[in-house]
Formats: C-alpha cells, structure tokens, sequence
C-alpha cells in the first residue's frame, strides 16, 4: 500500500473547499456565518494561499446581502496579518475598495473604517505607490460615492508621504472635492477638512486649507455649512491670533448671524469650543457680541442652544474680565430670557442661571440672580420649578442656607404641594437641610404637616421619599421629640383604609429603629407592627415579617422571644407563599440575634 492511500491520510476536510460551500449557501445565516470565520479559514490556508486563492474567490462574490458585505469589511480591517503582514497589505486594497464604493451606506462606512486601518498599516513606500494612485484614482472617479471616500484618506495619507509632488497633488485634489458638484461630496470633504488641517504644513494651512474652508463655509447647502462650523474649531487651534481675526473670524461671525437657523444652532452648541480655542482677547473682542446675538436670536431653537452653553462659555471667561461680562453683556440676555414665551428655554435657563452662582459669587448671587431665581421657581412650567430645584445646592453653597432659606421658603412652601410629584420630590431632597437651619419650632409650625402629607401621598415615590425625610428630621431633633410630634401620627396610619398608607407606616417603624432607640421601638411601635400582622392583604403581612427582621437587632431578647418569634412562627403557616417566605427568612436571620 503506497503512502498516500493509507487510511486516514487524505480525510481532512480543506478548508477552501468548506468556505466556498459554506458562503455560496443560500441561507443568508449560513454565509454570514462563514464570513465571520474568515480570520479561521485564513489561518488554515496560510498567508500565500489566503492572498491567491481566498482574497480572489472572495472579489468574485461581492453582491450579497447588506449584513454579510458589512461584516466582511470589518473583517478584512484586521486581515493584515493574515495575508503576510505590513508588506503584503496592498492585497487587501482592491477588496476594500470594492466595498467602501457599494450603494449600502452602512458598508461604506464600515468598509471606510476598515481601509484606513489597513492603509495605516502600509510602509512608506508601499503607500506611495500602492495606496495614493488609488487615493487619486477614486477621487477623480465618476460615482460619488467614490469621490466621497477618497475624502477619508487624504489626511492619512499627506501625514505619512513625504515627496513634495505628491502632497501638492493631494492638495490639490482635495480643493478639487471641496467644489464638487454634488452635495454628498462636498460634506464629505467638509467633515474631513479638520482632519486635514492637523497634517498641513502651516505655509499651506493659511492658504489652501483656509481658502477650502471659507469655500465651503459659504456653500449653498446646510448640511455642509453644518460640518464646517464644527471644522471651524479645530482650525482656530492651529492659527496664532492676528491669524484668527483676519482669516476665520468673519467667517465664525457669519454663522453667528446667517440665513440659516440651523447653522446658527450648531454654532451655538460650539461657542464654548470656539472660545477655548480663540482665547481671551478675541474672545471679548469679537466673540462676546457673537454670542450676545445669539442669545436674542429669533429662533426659539437657536436661543435654547446658547442659553444651553452659557455656562460653560462663562466659566471659560479670563478671571479678570469674567464678573464683567457675565454682568454687563450676559445679565440683561438672562432677564430677558427669564421671561421668554417658551418653557424649553426658560428650563434650559434655570439650570444656569443656578449654576452661574459660583462664577459670580455671593453679593453679585443675592442682588442680581436670586430675583431671577425667584421668578423661575414660579414659573407654571413643571420642568423649569424642578431643575430650580435640582440644583438649589448650587446657589445655597454661595450665599448660605440661611440666606437661601429666608427667600426661597414661601416658594418653598408652595412647590411642597406640587401638583408634579416630580417637583415635590425635589422639594423633599431640600428639606432636611432647611429643618436644620431654620429650628424646632420653626419646623413644627410650618413645615411638619407638610412632611407628614408626603407620607399620605399618592404617588410611591413620594411615600418612600417621605420616609427617608423623616429619618433624616429625627435624626436632627432626637428621639423625644419625635414620640411627641410624628410618632403617633405615624402610628395612625396602621388603621388607614388603603394598604398603601398601611405598608408606609411599616416603612417608617424600619427606618425610624436606627434613629429611635430600643424603648420607644418596643413601647410604641411594636404594638402596631404585630397589629398588623392579621392584616388581610398579603403585602402588608410580608412587610410585617421584614419589618421584624429589621428592628430585632435593636430589642431585648426577651421581647424578641416572647413577641417576635411567635408572630413569625404564624406568619411562616400564612396561606400566602410570599408571606411565609419572608416570614422563614426572618427566623432565620433573628435566629443569630
């Protein structure tokens, strides 16, 4: 018997033959299935037969389902290695290529990413003579879609070459996709001409990348005016002042007062971005009237943007011009933002104009914002009461609680009865903080009740965040005076008609233990705890059980055996199975009390 015909010799499967019969299949799952073992097959052929045999049949195949051409892009980006390495990666451009020209938008992108990996990966020279005629040839090329694509490369490659010819070739080119005829184009070359900018040598910077940039900054189109406002940013890093003031600046100025509301918009959203990278004297030389336009701009979308930045573009501000600006340029934008028609607007405005409070510091906080706050916290809109609240912290920590207190109280007061449960438990998180401050007697005349209503109220999260309130209040004022004034208010609730009420009241047994101590627990409000124990709802049992776990650290061992656990033992035969769950978790956990 020769070599070749003993058995088992010849019996592995190869591995080409697997692939092409696994992504010729009919079922799409099959052959996305195949491509996503791409890499597995690779190693199975070898890098030589993976360049002449796998990479061919692959190129012969190309129409196929959007899902598998997407996921063949991407693996195909990390393919270089598997073909042989840095030196070999040339292979992979024509596939690549391919891909990165398709109709589907999501494969293009895909395919896009996945060919700049792979050019990254190429030598010096490998790239100047595989990697640019490609370039070129795809941003000459008919379709669009391939002109669109060679925009992504351009910045890669004018980084890594090194002949002047070819640089000027590229730059030359790439004005070229800057007057494109079609608009598809043109935004692409927009979203890569600060990519661009960052390999340019300066010479070339203050000529042929500014020239692309007011080109295209004045384009018929939104959508590209859009992609070179964000441009803008990054282009303005890399020039010195004087460059600024005369090669982007009236260019920045235009978006800033244009036809079009949604240039505008998103020059808006970058006005912080745009003032960290002009500094400060232009900043308040040219940018300070930019952003005062904007701030009074007739689109309510527009308005919100800037009031959106405000604080952020304040902050930024040079410490020694900062208290100035905000108040004699920004403070009469704010006043009359405070009373704008839209409650987009004045939401956006009461987060800031709370945050402002740091920047601007106590007195400026007392006699100029804290009017304006005080309007805001009336306002009908639900939104704008709550984010005055969500971030009262801000302004407190500035002008004291005290001070806070005194003006915000009758306000206060009024928000505690929201009709928004939203705003309500805004109020709830303050409170603590105002019974310390304000006193004892101050709390029981005017905000106890308050308190206590939250415990009844109809809303669960309202419930549960009363609970914690008065947890937080005893804490304050101590035990006696919580037997006087809420505990046997707390208590009533047992015999309330709804299980809601009944259920909270156990709640607050559970945390009012840690702050009450073991004789007020065992005298008070054990009793109504084993009450409710015979309660027909089973919620209300099953809480009685946890509630019993809960204090039994805190009381004697004798009530613990003579009252507890005998409550329990009934409870573990309840005829509900949550209720006797709990009830077995209980006695377990007491047991090594």
């Amino acid at each position: 018997m020769s070599e070749s015909d003993k058995p088992g010799k010849n019996d592995s499967p190869n591995p080409m033959v697997m692939f092409m019969a696994e992504f010729k299949h009919k079922d799409v799952h099959r052959r996305l299935n195949s491509v996503k073992k791409l890499s597995e097959t690779a190693l199975a052929l070898g890098t030589e037969r993976t360049r002449s045999e796998l990479l061919p049949f692959i190129a012969m195949r190309f129409h196929d389902s959007e899902v598998v051409m997407m996921s063949l892009a991407e693996e195909l980006g990390h393919f270089t290695s598997l073909v042989g390495g840095p030196t070999f990666a040339m292979h992979l451009l024509p596939p690549l290529e391919y891909l990165a020209t398709a109709q589907e938008t999501v494969v293009r992108g895909q395919a896009i990413e996945s060919l700049r990996s792979v050019v990254a990966e190429h030598s010096v020279q490998d790239l100047e003579f595989h990697v640019v005629p490609m370039l070129l040839r795809l941003a000459t090329g008919d379709w669009s879609t391939s002109r669109s694509l060679a925009c992504s490369l351009f910045a890669i490659c004018y980084s890594r070459t090194t002949k002047p010819l070819i640089r000027a070739e590229l730059r030359t080119e790439f004005r070229k996709l800057c007057q494109d005829p079609l608009p598809m184009v043109r935004r692409a070359a927009a979203s890569q001409l600060a990519e661009f900018a960052k390999v340019v040598e300066v010479e070339y910077l203050r000529t042929d990348i500014v020239q692309n940039f007011v080109l295209l900054a004045h384009d018929n189109q939104d959508s590209v005016c859009l992609l070179i406002v964000e441009a803008a940013v990054s282009i303005a890093r890399l020039l010195s002042q004087n460059e600024l003031e005369v090669l982007i600046f009236p260019t920045v100025r235009q978006f800033t007062c244009g036809v079009s509301w949604r240039v505008r918009y998103t020059m808006a959203q970058h006005m912080a971005d745009m003032e960290k990278a002009m500094g400060p004297a232009m900043t308040r030389k040219h940018l300070v009237p930019a952003f005062q336009s904007l701030l009074k701009d007739s689109e309510v979308e527009v308005r919100a943007a800037a009031t959106s930045t405000l604080q952020s573009f304040c902050a930024q501000l040079h410490k020694d011009d900062q208290e100035q600006i905000i108040l004699e340029s920004f403070l009469p934008y704010i006043r009359d933002l405070v009373l704008d028609e839209n409650p987009h607007i004045k939401s956006t405005l009461a987060t800031v104009i709370m945050c402002l409070s740091p920047i601007l510091g106590a007195y400026h906080t007392r006699e100029q914002l804290l009017p304006l706050i005080l309007t805001l916290v009336k306002d009908e809109c639900p939104s704008v009461r709550m984010n005055i609240l969500a971030n009262l912290d801000c302004t407190t920590d500035v002008i004291g609680i005290q001070q806070m207190s005194e003006s915000m109280l009758p306000a206060l007061i009024v928000l505690a009865r929201d009709t928004t449960w939203r705003v309500r438990l805004s109020v709830i998180r303050y409170m603590p903080a105002l019974a310390r401050e304000r006193g004892q007697v101050f709390f029981d005349q005017n905000l106890r009740d308050i308190s206590m209503g939250w415990l009844n109220d109809c809303v669960y999260a309202i419930r549960e965040a009363g609970v914690w309130n008065m947890k937080k209040i005893v804490d304050i004022f101590g035990a006696p005076w919580a037997v006087q004034s809420i505990v046997p208010k707390i208590l009533t609730m047992a015999g309330n008609g709804s299980y809601f009420y009944r259920m909270t009241c156990l709640f607050c047994v559970k945390a009012l233990a840690e702050v009450c101590g073991m004789d007020i627990i065992t005298n008070l409000m054990l009793p109504t705890v084993l009450q409710l124990a015979d309660d027909p709802v089973a919620n209300v049992r099953f809480n009685v059980a946890k509630t019993l776990q809960k204090i039994a650290p805190i009381l004697d061992a004798c009530v613990i055996v003579d009252k507890v656990k005998p409550t329990l033992d009934k409870l573990k035969g309840d005829k509900d199975s949550d209720v006797k769950y709990f009830a077995a978790e209980a006695i377990l956990a007491i047991g090594g009390v």
